[in-house]
């Protein structure tokens, strides 16, 4: 593999946890504490979405030319990218869950709100919820990434990395971070990233 190959898959891996970045810095702002071994179910649960993704991806792949699966790869992982931005932008907008709402769709719309219990600790059962979540967010990228050629098992290895290191960065920086423009735009930071990379599987 060459060099830019290594640099998609970690770019991959880093733009699919930025927003665990922001998610670890609401923790660290209430003094909630995620500790390791529910960091590393969070992990575990979104390598495990990503590489079911990714190996899908890789096998859709296989019914069409080289070129034509870098420009549909390319074009999801844009299509993620700016999904990622319109959240941002829209996020404001989103209210408490309503009654019909599943815990895991709560979740999803606000991440923040997984210490279910409010003990100010994620515990390992709160931690699957939460996972479930940002592996969902995982998942599109990675389909279309696996449809580009890039390597699953690295790819994979690189999420769960970047997992682990972005929510634990995320709740040790807590406040310091959070009133910097990076800990207000971590999403729009991560969709302007998968956009690049998107772009980039598209042009070679």
């Amino acid at each position: 593999m060459g060099f830019m190959h290594w640099l998609s898959i970690v770019l991959i891996g880093l733009a699919s946890n930025l927003d665990n970045l922001g998610i670890g810095v609401s923790f660290g702002m209430r003094t909630t504490k995620i500790p390791f071994i529910s960091n590393l179910i969070i992990a575990i649960i979104s390598m495990i979405a990503t590489s079911l993704s990714l190996l899908l991806g890789e096998y859709f792949s296989g019914f069409v030319s080289s070129m034509v699966a870098n420009f549909v790869g390319g074009i999801l992982i844009v299509m993620v990218g700016v999904w990622s931005i319109w959240s941002d932008i829209h996020k404001s907008r989103a209210g408490t869950a309503s009654p019909e709402e599943g815990p895991i769709i709560h979740i999803i719309r606000k991440p923040s709100d997984a210490d279910i219990n409010q003990d100010h600790v994620i515990s390992c059962k709160e931690s699957v919820t939460l996972g479930l979540a940002l592996g969902l967010n995982c998942m599109t990228s990675g389909f279309g990434a696996g449809i580009s050629g890039v390597s699953p098992v690295w790819a994979t290895i690189s999420v769960g990395l970047f997992s682990l290191l972005t929510i634990a960065l995320g709740v040790r920086m807590g406040d310091r971070i959070a009133h910097t423009w990076f800990g207000r735009y971590s999403n729009l930071c991560a969709g302007l990233l998968l956009i690049g990379i998107g772009f980039y599987e598209i042009a070679v």
